[in-house]
């Protein structure tokens, strides 16, 4: 199972039902003749599995199921499965939750605290190959208090944890008598969401019906079908042919759509940032005085101008420019100049051929990227071109994710990561020196104890203000010795057939796919971030209406119902799996994400 490949993987689903929502009665595709409650979009790829035990919708964006909490359109947290926020005691290391009455999973058993306390058990146990661990690990222990009440106990006062309990729940009574990593749950999954899966043919589609029993309302759409697309151009092709609704497109492509009667483009700004990778292993991408050169020789605002067609904004680190975290004033211009001379004075010298050399040995590194992905490839070249004027020789080579991962560790990869919520989200499994080759967490097996001191702090720190304090901390030393060449943050853009009206955007991690996406309501402004322990801390721009990927969870099925409750049953609890030590795999998000994240509209939450 490779986590690049699921998740966003409840995008689509999301986008789709509350494109439907908002559609005209009766209204069709490109051609008109569509209905209104059955939508078919185009994808690139499937995921691996659909089971959050394994990953799948670990940051809220499943439509299949839902998490203890979700986010609201300004991005507080709200209840979902919870029938309120959690009470916080013992200095922020207790958390409870009180389960909403009368939830039920689609196949019609209720929902108790031990479905929760499963959930979070299997999550954590050793011999579960999910890589969320570490964004867990603040958990010691989690219990059942009767069957509507759940109790975590933490290590520590973790600031962002109530955040990470949008966490989807499964079943204990299906989950819990299969193999975690083998069992059937992966590709037939049961949960307490808006949509069930009907359908999965491999290579080809996913089939979806609504829940009728959903607890927050029966969605608007009936049926959503995923038609995976590998090839871009056949995907644009069959949605320029009618026969898709809608589709994910590169700037390129979707561009050609930007003057069609029948279509619409929609662009959303997004956390997701293209960087290379520059393993401290490599004697030569490792060198500090060639990752500070190349940090400097790189033209970003000519990769957004020329690569991503304006849609995106030049990246100085992994977090955008306008979010309320990014360090003031550690921008940098190109200064080819500047480059040269810390290459020079570090006894990187000019030859004859105008590589450089030190020692003898040539500044030359191998620059991988994956197979097919045309963004990747436009920024693997014009980056190994900068670097060439610099006199350090990039060889860029394209490859399958199946070549490139054993050659992580000594090689350079032009790679994608990005998360929006709490800034501990990314830059935690990005830059802490205790996941070095964990994978695909800290890819560049970065190791800087400056950066792991203050990512501690970030994460363990109820303070705004001393938060605040250390990611500034953080990213101005990522100036000083950088492990990655940040390089670009990259709008994400969409096309939709224009029955769907009042569609606005919505901020995106990188893991766009099935559950973000255009969406919320059109607004003028945004409010303030919110610095506090629960997390809130997605940017929210001033500038357009755009909100972070757990939006969606309430904003595209906010016109639901609130179901009848139903009783509860006796707990079904069965001895939790012992937590021993971790097995390592990698976290594959900087691959191609699969799925949709289209425009939606909002009409309200699910309250």
């Amino acid at each position: 199972m490779t986590t690049r490949r699921i998740r966003g993987a409840a995008a689509a689903v999301a986008m789709a039902g509350a494109a439907a929502a908002c559609s005209a009665p009766g209204g069709g595709g490109a051609d008109g003749g569509a209905s209104a409650e059955s939508v078919v979009i185009g994808v690139p790829s499937e995921p691996d599995t659909l089971s959050p035990l394994l990953g799948y919708g670990k940051d809220g964006n499943s439509k299949i199921f839902d998490g203890l909490l979700a986010r609201d359109a300004d991005m507080k947290l709200k209840p979902a499965l919870a029938k309120a926020l959690p009470e916080i005691t013992d200095g922020g290391r207790t958390y409870t939750y009180t389960l909403r009455d009368g939830v039920k999973f689609s196949d019609g058993e209720p929902l108790t605290a031990d479905d929760v306390v499963f959930t979070y058990d299997t999550v954590l146990d050793g011999k579960t190959n999910n890589t969320a661990k570490s964004e867990l690990d603040a958990i010691k222990d989690v219990r059942a208090d009767g069957d509507d009440k759940v109790v975590f106990t933490l290590d520590y006062p973790y600031a962002a944890f109530a955040a990470r309990t949008v966490l989807p729940v499964v079943p204990e009574h299906i989950a819990g008598r299969q193999d975690p990593n083998t069992g059937a749950f992966n590709t037939k999954p049961v949960g307490t969401g808006p949509y069930v899966l009907t359908g999965w043919s491999k290579g080809e589609k996913l089939t979806f019906q609504a829940n009728p029993n959903y607890w927050g309302g029966a969605p608007k759409v009936k049926k959503l079908t995923m038609a995976i697309i590998a090839d871009d151009d056949v995907r644009a092709t069959r949605l320029r042919s009618g026969d898709l609704d809608g589709a994910t497109l590169p700037p390129n492509l979707a561009a050609t759509f930007k003057n069609d009667d029948g279509r619409k483009t929609y662009q959303a700004t997004s956390y997701d940032f293209r960087a290379v990778t520059l393993p401290t292993g490599n004697p030569v991408a490792g060198d500090t005085a060639i990752r500070r050169a190349l940090d400097l020789a790189v033209d970003r605002t000519a990769m957004v101008d020329k690569i991503l067609d304006g849609a995106g904004r030049p990246a100085y680190g992994p977090l955008p420019v306008d979010d309320p975290w990014f360090a003031q004033d550690i921008e940098r211009a190109r200064n080819l100049d500047e480059a040269k001379s810390i290459l020079d004075r570090a006894g990187w010298k000019d030859g004859k051929d105008g590589i450089r050399a030190k020692d003898g040995r040539p500044a030359r590194f191998t620059l991988y990227y994956p197979s097919g992905d045309k963004v990747r490839q436009d920024h693997a070249l014009a980056y190994a071109s900068d670097a060439k004027k610099a006199g350090i020789d990039v060889r860029v080579e394209s490859a399958t994710w199946e070549v490139i991962e054993p050659r992580m560790k000594h090689d350079a990869v032009l790679a994608g990561f990005g998360s929006t919520g709490d800034p501990d989200f990314g830059l935690y499994t990005l830059l802490h020196s205790t996941l070095a080759g964990d994978g695909f967490n800290n890819m560049a097996l970065y190791d800087n104890p400056a950066v792991d001191k203050a990512l501690d702090t970030g994460r363990r720190t109820q303070d705004p203000a001393g938060r605040e304090a250390a990611y500034d901390t953080l990213q101005r030393a990522l100036v000083k010795n950088p492990g990655y060449t940040f390089l670009t943050h990259i709008d994400h853009v969409y096309v939709l057939a224009d029955r769907w009206k009042d569609l606005t955007t919505q901020t995106e991690p990188h893991e766009h796919g099935f559950a973000s996406g255009p969406g919320g309501t059109s607004r003028t402004g945004s409010p303030p971030r919110d610095r506090t322990p629960w997390g809130e801390m997605t940017r929210l721009t001033a500038r357009r209406a755009l909100f972070a990927v757990p939006v969606l969870l309430v904003v595209t099925f906010g016109v639901f119902a609130v179901a009848a409750a139903s009783p509860s049953t006796p707990s079904r609890r069965t001895p939790a799996r012992p937590r021993s030590a971790p097995t390592r795999r990698p976290w594959t998000g900087c691959g191609r994400t699969w799925a949709w994240t289209g425009p939606s509209p909002h009409a309200g939450g699910t309250g």
